[in-house]
């Protein structure tokens, strides 16, 4: 069986180690992940040219990144409630009567932040610096997380509407509000970054990393200049990269996920270093 992940750029991405990873350990050799480059506009196209045959020629699973998570919404045949409240679907499975879209990094992120931070994670008033699909199922998770004020920082606010509409649908009934990318927000408890770590000026950094909660949704480069230098709790681009990718691996395979072998892939990948053991 075939999985891929789709994106522009994608050359960098970790979902084919953490994937590969899990089927090693499992023994499921008849399996392969790889990575496609889909530009915008292009999946359709893509995926179309998979074949639409059931059952499938091999293929069963696509993860979908930027800047595809939009048009994989209005491509599924049928999307999840979580892929409809956050507007915007990351995995796509084929089934017998089409592809059906997901949602994992919602959940993946509130998984993350959880595991960093503790099952009695508490925050009043969070930023989120961005404003497109992932700003918008990241500030959900915080939404999910009992957040109840929210604060999109944005270049272009004018653009945001869509994604404070649906951050503001979540059941929690959040205030949500947008600002540009420079303002200054008092009293953040956390702060979410979903841009890219090129946009993450000495200014920037300077301004938020002594958040209490610093998640960044990057993991390329490693460490990004927010987490660097982030003094309390640190959520990382791998943290919701393993926790997305476990619930995609399971939605695909339909067998529970090896998460610890996968994070250890991804950290391997990133040459992150292992604390020694420390002596009895």
């Amino acid at each position: 069986m075939k999985c891929a992940v789709l994106g522009d750029p994608v050359a960098h991405s970790l979902s084919p180690v953490l994937h590969q990873a899990a089927y090693a350990e499992l023994e499921m050799s008849d399996w392969s992940y790889t990575s496609t480059r889909v530009q915008a506009g292009g999946l359709a196209s893509y995926v179309e040219s998979l074949g639409g045959d059931w059952p499938p020629s091999r293929w069963r699973g696509l993860s979908v990144t930027m800047p595809l998570k939009r048009e994989a919404y209005e491509l599924a045949r049928s999307v999840s409630p979580r892929a409809r409240l956050v507007g915007a679907v990351n995995t796509l499975v084929r089934s017998s009567h089409g592809w059906v879209g997901d949602n994992t990094d919602l959940p993946g992120a509130v998984a993350a932040i959880r595991e960093r931070a503790g099952d009695d994670f508490s925050c009043e008033n969070g930023v989120v610096l961005g404003a497109g699909a992932t700003a918008a199922s990241t500030g959900l998770a915080l939404a999910e997380l009992g957040v109840s004020r929210i604060t999109l920082l944005a270049r272009n606010p004018g653009a945001a509407g869509e994604t404070i509409d649906m951050i503001s649908r979540h059941r929690s009934k959040p205030v949500v509000s947008v600002l540009p990318l420079e303002s200054v927000v008092d009293g953040a408890d956390a702060v979410v970054s979903t841009i890219p770590a090129k946009a993450q000026t000495p200014e920037l950094v300077d301004r938020w990393a002594s958040t209490p909660l610093v998640f960044d949704v990057v993991y390329d480069p490693w460490p990004s200049p927010l987490l660097a230098v982030a003094p309390g709790v640190a959520v990382s681009g791998l943290d919701l990269l393993v926790h997305q990718a476990v619930l995609q691996f399971e939605l695909f395979t339909s067998r529970p996920a090896p998460l610890a072998v996968m994070r250890a892939a991804g950290e391997k990948a990133l040459g992150i270093a292992k604390p020694e053991p420390t002596p009895a």
